[in-house]
Protein backbone atom coordinates (compact mmCIF):
# COMPACT_ATOMS: atom_id res chain seq x y z
CA UNK A 1 0.00 0.00 0.00
CA UNK A 2 2.63 2.33 1.14
CA UNK A 3 4.47 1.51 -2.05
CA UNK A 4 1.66 2.36 -4.56
CA UNK A 5 1.25 6.23 -2.14
CA UNK A 6 4.50 6.64 -3.29
CA UNK A 7 4.14 5.79 -6.71
CA UNK A 8 1.41 8.59 -7.14
CA UNK A 9 3.39 11.26 -5.09
CA UNK A 10 4.25 14.40 -7.00
CA UNK A 11 6.23 17.33 -5.88
CA UNK A 12 4.62 20.97 -5.15
CA UNK A 13 5.47 21.49 -9.19
CA UNK A 14 2.62 19.34 -10.23
CA UNK A 15 0.28 21.47 -8.61
CA UNK A 16 1.46 25.26 -10.26
CA UNK A 17 -1.44 25.43 -12.40
CA UNK A 18 -4.20 24.96 -10.13
CA UNK A 19 -2.85 27.31 -7.79
CA UNK A 20 -2.30 29.90 -10.42
CA UNK A 21 -5.95 29.81 -11.59
CA UNK A 22 -6.86 30.35 -7.72
CA UNK A 23 -4.34 33.29 -7.10
CA UNK A 24 -5.08 35.23 -10.38
CA UNK A 25 -8.88 35.87 -9.05
CA UNK A 26 -10.17 38.54 -7.23
CA UNK A 27 -9.16 38.82 -3.86
CA UNK A 28 -11.47 40.95 -2.48
CA UNK A 29 -14.33 38.27 -3.83
CA UNK A 30 -12.76 34.74 -1.57
CA UNK A 31 -15.01 33.98 0.96
CA UNK A 32 -13.28 33.32 4.27
CA UNK A 33 -14.57 31.15 7.22
CA UNK A 34 -13.30 32.68 10.39
CA UNK A 35 -11.48 29.82 12.34
CA UNK A 36 -12.75 31.48 15.30
CA UNK A 37 -16.57 31.91 15.09
CA UNK A 38 -17.28 30.20 11.79
CA UNK A 39 -18.66 33.10 10.24
CA UNK A 40 -17.61 33.22 6.23
CA UNK A 41 -17.33 36.73 4.64
CA UNK A 42 -15.65 38.13 1.67
CA UNK A 43 -12.20 39.41 2.17
CA UNK A 44 -13.64 42.54 0.85
CA UNK A 45 -15.74 43.07 4.03
CA UNK A 46 -12.84 41.93 6.61
CA UNK A 47 -11.56 44.98 8.71
CA UNK A 48 -8.17 45.90 8.27
CA UNK A 49 -5.14 46.57 10.22
CA UNK A 50 -2.54 48.31 7.88
CA UNK A 51 -0.76 50.30 10.01
CA UNK A 52 1.95 47.94 11.10
CA UNK A 53 4.80 46.33 9.40
CA UNK A 54 2.31 43.72 8.28
CA UNK A 55 -1.55 43.99 7.51
CA UNK A 56 -3.64 42.27 9.23
CA UNK A 57 -7.34 41.30 8.10
CA UNK A 58 -9.85 40.83 10.80
CA UNK A 59 -13.31 38.99 10.83
CA UNK A 60 -16.27 41.27 10.69
CA UNK A 61 -18.12 39.06 13.11
CA UNK A 62 -16.17 38.67 15.90
CA UNK A 63 -12.62 40.68 15.30
CA UNK A 64 -10.61 36.97 15.29
CA UNK A 65 -7.30 37.38 12.82
CA UNK A 66 -8.03 35.89 9.42
CA UNK A 67 -4.70 36.75 7.80
CA UNK A 68 -1.86 38.47 7.95
CA UNK A 69 0.16 40.00 5.40
CA UNK A 70 3.96 41.10 5.72
CA UNK A 71 6.43 42.27 2.60
CA UNK A 72 9.54 42.08 2.98
CA UNK A 73 12.43 43.17 0.47
CA UNK A 74 12.29 39.90 -1.67
CA UNK A 75 9.52 38.26 -0.35
CA UNK A 76 6.12 38.22 0.94
CA UNK A 77 4.51 36.57 4.23
CA UNK A 78 1.35 35.15 4.02
CA UNK A 79 -0.32 33.30 7.45
CA UNK A 80 -3.71 32.65 7.05
CA UNK A 81 -4.33 30.61 10.63
CA UNK A 82 -7.03 31.76 11.29
CA UNK A 83 -9.35 31.13 8.34
CA UNK A 84 -10.97 27.43 8.23
CA UNK A 85 -11.03 27.91 4.65
CA UNK A 86 -11.50 30.00 1.67
CA UNK A 87 -13.77 29.48 -0.70
CA UNK A 88 -12.94 31.20 -4.27
CA UNK A 89 -14.44 31.91 -7.35
CA UNK A 90 -12.94 31.19 -10.49
CA UNK A 91 -13.96 32.00 -13.85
Amino acid sequence: MAHRVAQRRLDGNAAAGRLEDIFAVDVTMIRATCGGCGASAVIGECMVYADSPGTVLRCPSCGAVVIRLAQLPGSTWLDMRGAQVLRIPIG
